[in-house]
């Protein structure tokens, strides 16, 4: 069945956890390991951003799922993708890990401007913002790898 992006859906593709077990750990280590530190909600509204940035329906329904359980609010999870024009709804340095996934996200477009590094290294310590960076990278690569086999949205396959 194709779908109007061209995207062929229902076909069975690669499971990446069984086909390369240890390249799928190292993923859950790096993705671990770029939570560190890293305010819970915080994580969830990157990995929002980027989930919708990158068209990964599979994704955007866990962590929307995931924030949601988390104590995340509709409203809240409804502006993340116009953020920009509901400034009000996040703090500054929430404001400021947006730009940056989005940044990072379309760094094929432009780069990451200047701007968008700096508001963000304004906001976060050395640490944290290495910590946000990682976490930027580490779903970037989830939602490829889910686009890449096809993942299907709501079929979270996490315990």
């Amino acid at each position: 069945m194709t779908t109007t992006n061209t995207h062929v859906t229902g076909t069975a593709r690669l499971n990446l956890a069984k086909a390369a077990p240890k390249v799928f750990r190292a993923l859950i280590g790096f993705d671990a390991a770029a939570r560190e530190g890293l305010d819970p909600a915080l994580v969830e509204l990157v990995q929002i951003r980027a989930s919708h940035l990158n068209r990964c329906a599979y994704c955007l329904h866990m962590h929307t799922n995931d924030a949601r359980k988390a104590g995340e609010t509709e409203d809240r999870l409804h502006m993340v993708p116009v953020w920009r024009e509901a400034r009000h709804f996040f703090t500054e340095r929430e404001q400021a890990a947006l730009a940056l996934t989005e940044a990072v996200t379309q760094v094929a477009d432009a780069g990451v401007p200047d701007e968008d590094y700096a508001r963000a290294a304004a906001h976060f310590d050395e640490q944290e913002l290495a910590h946000v960076l990682s976490r930027i990278l580490a779903i970037n690569t989830w939602n490829r790898v889910a686009l890449s086999t096809a993942k299907v949205a709501g079929t979270d396959e996490r315990g």
